[in-house]
């Protein structure tokens, strides 16, 4: 069977499209509120969504006390949320990955594929370097968060 390999486009109407192409946000929200409302927010474009579970982020999360409704804490597809109480760990878990990615090593990854009605294997290239500068943004919010004694919302 040929299988078609696809790259995606960021500034392809029809590869925004798909369901393969994923974004997120975390919010800043006050859990022991009555009422929801977030105060902030971080977007995850795509490149960086997929960039976050290549690299790991989310297993290494993981090992914080997430609540979520599904009960699989942080995960794709999913909302969790992570109390204050667990920011300052969520910092030290962002540093130790940023300081393991090598900014000069791109690589392009599998993303999913299909059988049906025709093979297709979607990839997208990883730019590190763009990583390593979100990182640093989501540490900075993580950072103004536990100041500020805010908890975050994800959706992935």
């Amino acid at each position: 069977m040929k299988v078609h390999r696809i790259l995606i486009d960021d500034n392809s109407p029809v590869h925004r499209g798909l369901s393969i192409y994923r974004t997120g946000t975390i919010n800043r929200v006050r859990l022991q509120e009555i009422s929801y409302k977030a105060y902030r927010s971080l977007e995850i474009d795509a490149h960086n969504y997929a960039a976050l579970f290549h690299y790991g982020l989310p297993e290494l999360l993981n090992t914080l006390p997430f609540i979520s409704e599904s009960g699989n804490g942080l995960d794709s597809w999913d909302e969790a949320f992570l109390h204050n109480s667990s920011l300052g760990s969520m910092k030290k878990i962002i540093d130790e990955r940023m300081a393991s990615i090598d900014p000069e090593h791109h690589e392009t990854i599998l993303l999913g594929w299909q059988d049906q009605p025709v093979g297709v294997a979607y990839f997208r290239d990883i730019d590190p370097g763009r990583f390593l500068e979100f990182l640093a943004k989501l540490r900075a919010f993580v950072e103004e968060s536990a100041e500020a004694g805010a908890d975050l919302e994800f959706i992935l």
